[in-house]
């Protein structure tokens, strides 16, 4: 059996990779990219080019297999900033049947991507993660490593951020598994921490004091424009808005579908020190 991993060499992609290859004597696994060369994935997997932009460029990549990961977006531009450099990669779903592939992993399906996997004959299942560790770093990153600090104007609005690493576990868990046909798996991580917590978290996990200052909703939009644009940090803050009067419910569906408890964020942190440093 071949499996595909789209968005091979993301931040998901890429742990989704090396967890099928981890499993050893197991399924062959394909990677796809834009670019092989640059790839860098572990020794065995069979590094193919495509582009979920363009679903004709897909048939090679897809010929033998029979179940297959689908990251939701493509990217318009080499680096996108801004959500307008993504779009959907609902074509790729139509092509993946049309290829006869069997079984269809989604992550963060909406829209017409959800249509189009619903629509499909696939034996399909959505993964869905709320929001990611890896964000702080967009957010926090730099005024940690210059100032020691962090700022938000919602310092009231509790999340419970997910580890990169846990999202592939689950995604790696449903490709190899049974019993997961047209579920819906909602991720959370296993804690709900306000700003100033999840500040104090990092600096644990990075071995460092750090400072949690709180601005007013102009100032904090101000500074989250200034980093990923208006409708990335209009999107952001109407999440904040909503997790201050309604927060988030920590799931266990991580520790349900792997066997493994989910990863806290100062466990994070400490994953990714040299990022605040």
């Amino acid at each position: 059996m071949t499996i595909l991993v789209t968005g091979a060499t993301g931040n998901i992609g890429r742990n989704v990779v090396q967890g099928l290859v981890e499993k050893g004597e197991g399924p062959r696994v394909r990677a796809l990219t834009r670019n092989p060369q640059a790839a860098r994935l572990p020794e065995g997997v069979d590094v193919v080019q495509g582009d979920l932009l363009r679903p004709d460029t897909l048939t090679p990549a897809l010929q033998g297999v029979a179940t297959m990961f689908l990251f939701p977006l493509a990217y318009r531009v080499p680096t996108p900033e801004l959500l307008d450099d993504y779009a959907s990669s609902a074509g790729a779903v139509a092509a993946a049947e049309r290829a006869g592939v069997r079984r269809l992993v989604v992550m963060s399906a909406e829209g017409e991507l959800l249509e189009a996997v619903q629509r499909s004959t696939m034996e399909w299942t959505i993964v869905n993660p709320g929001e990611f560790m890896l964000n702080k770093i967009d957010y926090w990153g730099h005024s940690i490593r210059t100032e020691g600090a962090a700022r938000s104007a919602y310092p009231d609005s509790p999340g419970c951020p997910i580890h990169e690493a846990d999202i592939a576990d689950v995604i790696t868990a449903v490709l190899l598994g049974d019993g997961h046909a047209k579920a819906v798996y909602e991720l959370t991580g296993p804690e709900l921490l306000t700003p100033a917590e999840q500040v104090r978290a990092i600096g644990q996990g990075i071995g460092r004091e750090l400072r949690f200052q709180a601005l007013n909703p102009e100032e904090g939009r101000a500074e989250l424009v200034a980093q990923w644009g208006e409708m990335a940090a209009d999107h952001y803050i109407e999440y904040q808005k909503e997790w201050a009067t309604a927060p988030p419910t920590v799931l266990p569906t991580v520790e349900e579908i792997t066997g493994h408890p989910a990863r806290t964020l100062r466990a994070w942190a400490a994953d990714h020190a040299a990022s605040f440093r």
